[in-house]
This record gives structure tokens, sequence and C-alpha cells, in this order.
């Protein structure tokens, strides 16, 4: 039993600190949890965070499901992918371009709070979603690094370590940027911080939507 375990055990590590990497390095996501921790609250960070972290789940468990194999089979599949993905970074950098000049409303009342918390979530959710560059990478590491057969307990592990790697790299972003020093400097250069971010999500959308083409 030892000596089967053996090749799932050996490549756990490098796995999920190959993935790790690629979760920390910026990009939209990153973009979005800022924004929603410094512009709102804490708690609306850690939910978006959760949202990220939901997100990375579904695409690790499709990954394990064969997302490459289908990739590499149909690849419309993949275009489609990047077209949706990269018309919604667009459209949610426009609208943080637009917002850059009102006001900041940093205490919503106690009725709305569930509602923004779970719109938080949800905007998490479908930032990391739209984002096919993260099915590319965990179909590509999958396809590396994992032993050509693998038990069901040792699926579920993986799953839970991205979630574990997933919501807590952005819950850390979050927490250190909804404390006051971040947020003051957020209100004071609010113009300035919201027009570069959607600008980056929306230059981000149309390299996507443009690389279709390319392709």
């Amino acid at each position: 039993m030892t000596c089967n375990l053996m090749p799932e055990l050996t490549t756990f590590i490098p796995l999920v600190a190959t993935l790790a990497l690629g979760t920390m390095s910026p990009g939209p996501s990153f973009v979005m949890v800022a924004r929603t921790a410094v512009a709102g609250s804490r708690a609306h960070g850690l939910a978006a965070a959760l949202g990220m972290g939901v997100g990375g789940t579904c695409f690790a468990a499709a990954a394990l499901a064969g997302l490459q194999a289908i990739m590499l089979a149909v690849p419309v599949v993949y275009a489609v992918l990047k077209v949706f993905g990269g018309f919604y970074l667009c459209y949610l950098g426009a609208r943080i371009f637009l917002s850059a000049r009102q006001p900041l409303l940093l205490a919503p009342t106690s009725g709305s709070e569930a509602g923004s918390l779970q719109r938080a979530f949800l905007l998490g959710f479908a930032t990391q979603i739209s984002n096919p560059k993260a099915a590319v990478v965990y179909a590509s590491v999958f396809a590396a690094l994992l032993p050509h057969a693998f038990g069901i307990a040792f699926a579920v592990v993986i799953l839970l370590a991205v979630f574990a790697v997933e919501a807590g790299w952005y819950a850390l972003v979050a927490y250190a940027l909804s404390s006051e020093g971040p947020r003051n400097v957020y209100l004071g250069y609010k113009g300035t911080v919201d027009r570069t971010a959607g600008a980056i999500l929306v230059a981000l959308g149309v390299k996507l939507v443009t690389s279709v083409h390319r392709a």
C-alpha cells in the first residue's frame, strides 16, 4: 500500500507549489480582489477571495476530468472561452473606469450587507472563471505533474489544496489591503487608481479576444 501511495505523495508538493506560483502572479484576479478590499471592506475582500477559491477549484476539477483533452480535440472550445472571458474583462474594466469619479460609500447599511457580500463573492467567482488562462494552467500543470493513475481520495486532496491556495492567497491580499493605510491611499487617489485598474482589465480583455484571431 505504501508503494502505491508513493507516486501520489511525491507529486503533491511540487504540483501545489507550481500552482501557488501561478496564483500569486499579478493579473485581473489580483486587481479585482485588491480593489474590492480597499474600496469595500475586509469582509468584502474575503468574500471575493472565497469566490476566487471556488472558481479555481472548478477549473481544477474540470482539468482533472479531462479539460485539456477536450480543448486539444476541439480547439473552438478554447477559442469560445477566450472570447467570452475577454468580453467579460472588458465589461468589468469599463465599469471600474467609468465609475472612477463617483464618490465611494464605505459603510453599507446592515440590510444590504449580506447581498453586498454575496455580490463580492460572485464577482470573484466570475472574474476567476472568465480567465481561460487559468484553465490552461491547471490542465498543463496536471498533465505534467500528476501521476498516470491516482485514486479518488488523492483527487479530492488536490481540489482541497487548490481551494486553499487560491482562497488563501487572495485572503492575504484582501487582509493586507483592507487596513487603514492602504484604504486612505486609495481614497486619496481613487480616480487614478480606478482608471488604471479599469484600463488594465480592458487591455487584458482585448488581448484575450484578439489572440483568438491571431491563433
